[in-house]
């Protein structure tokens, strides 16, 4: 067999489709070669280095302590807040509701994130109220047809 024809037959796909040149994939749970050279690299050093950040922190280093910070405190996700809605029972009250939120956000008592979410919400409930209404007209239009 010549080079060309051994180039010519992996052309393309060297592999069967679905098998890859490592069947069995690496090992579930094992570290990159990168990830465990560092580790070797601050073994014994860990806490030296976190008393260093610390002490940088401490005097005023805002990027370090922004370092402890994140790892120690990260950003809450999903925090609750208070506000004040009326209730949505029906379509009508929606455009009131969406009124309220835009009046929180200007004046500063929810931010916009927040609002966005609650718009979504309601949202959410109008899809519903709308969902039910639709469904309770056919059911009288299908009765209708019915006694006919």
């Amino acid at each position: 067999m010549t080079a060309g024809k051994t180039a010519e037959q992996q052309r393309g796909r060297p592999f069967r489709p679905g098998q890859s040149g490592n069947p069995n994939g690496r090992p579930s749970g094992s570290r990159s070669k990168v990830l465990v050279a560092l580790d070797a690299l601050a073994e014994g050093e860990v806490e030296e280095i976190a008393r260093a950040m610390i002490i940088k922190a401490k005097g005023g280093d805002a990027i370090a302590a922004r370092a402890i910070f994140d790892r120690v405190w990260p950003p809450r996700k999903g925090a609750r807040i208070q506000f004040d809605l009326p209730e949505v029972n029906k379509a009508e009250d929606l455009p009131g509701a969406l009124a309220v939120v835009n009046r929180q956000v200007a004046d500063g008592e929810i931010s916009p994130d927040e609002a966005a979410v609650v718009v979504g919400l309601l949202e959410a409930q109008r899809k519903a109220i709308e969902t039910n209404d639709l469904a309770a007209r056919i059911a009288a239009l299908e009765g209708r047809q019915a006694k006919k």
